[in-house]
């Protein structure tokens, strides 16, 4: 599974939709309906499937998949 196919999952498996109905630019509260709560959920699984941590500052600044996705990229690697 590669890291939009991680990501995708556990968005979907959060907030119960089909993972087929999420792309790159699906904003997590717009098109979702997450909330504070369910963001950090999903952050705290993304971290714990990559073995990575997210800062709370970077946090602020996601709001779509693709967000998520380019935080991740750039942050792989840097390691």
């Amino acid at each position: 599974m590669n890291i939009f196919e991680t990501v995708v999952s556990v968005i979907a498996e959060q907030m119960s939709v089909d993972p087929a109905t999420i792309t790159r630019e699906t904003d997590l509260q717009g098109d979702l309906g997450a909330d504070s709560i369910d963001a950090a959920e999903m952050i705290l699984n993304i971290e714990d499937l990559l073995d990575i941590r997210i800062s709370d500052e970077a946090l602020t600044n996601i709001k779509t998949v693709d967000d998520i996705l380019k935080f991740l990229g750039s942050t792989i690697e840097e390691d």
